[in-house]
């Protein structure tokens, strides 16, 4: 299945939606997309993953890499609008304990 990614950039607050499967064969493409923007100091990186219906490790480890080099350049990063079974990836994996998970968008960044 292919992927969609839509980035809105307004300053340091860049949203994301991505749409479709993040396996494998799609990731390297997800991490060419937004990767760069993680280099930025302070932005406010929120992605949201509605629209994914599976993700597998290489996803995780796509938005660890980016988790990690925002945090290093004094960002925020927010997965939002996750579904229960991706939820439950993050909370089998330890990383809802250190990747700020939010059912929902709330407020702030638009």
């Amino acid at each position: 299945m292919n992927m969609i990614i839509d980035v809105n950039e307004k300053e340091l607050d860049i949203n994301v939606k991505v749409s479709g499967e993040i396996d494998a064969y799609t990731a390297p493409k997800l991490r060419e997309r937004i990767y760069s923007f993680s280099e930025k100091k302070g932005i406010r990186m929120v992605v949201d993953l509605a629209d994914v219906n599976y993700m597998d490790s290489t996803g995780l480890g796509v938005f660890v890499g980016i988790f990690k080099n925002i945090r290093a350049n004094e960002g925020e990063f927010k997965l939002v609008n996750l579904s229960d079974r991706l939820k439950r990836l993050f909370e089998i994996t330890g990383l809802a304990d250190i990747i700020d998970i939010t059912s929902k968008i709330e407020g702030g960044i638009q």
